[in-house]
Parts: structure tokens; sequence; C-alpha cells
């Protein structure tokens, strides 16, 4: 499992940035934990819409 970073939120939109060479493929899914609320049912799973360039979904 690939991990990365959340760069950007607008409205339901969520940038996330990879390591290079590590980008989830269009139309797969990117789960944002939570630490403070552990492996739980409150975090959220997206799907990837686009890859942006600079290492980013």
């Amino acid at each position: 499992m690939n991990k990365g970073k959340i760069t950007q939120v607008i409205g339901p939109v969520v940038d996330v940035e990879f390591e290079p060479g590590k980008l989830p493929e269009i139309f797969h899914a990117v789960k944002l934990i939570n630490p403070s609320l552990g492996d739980g049912e409150l975090n959220l799973v997206c799907e990837v819409a686009q890859h942006l360039g600079e290492n980013t979904v």
C-alpha cells in the first residue's frame, strides 16, 4: 500500500501527493486515514479522478 500526503482540500476535492512512481491508477480507491480516529469507519475513501502532475492525484 502506498502512502501519500494530503496537500489541498477544496470542497469535495482532495489533492494527495505520493512518492515518485507510486501514483494510484485512475478510478482506484484512496483511503484517507485520520490517525486520531484509528482505522475506524469514520475514515474517508475517495476515488482517483485525475493525475494532476508533480506526483499528485
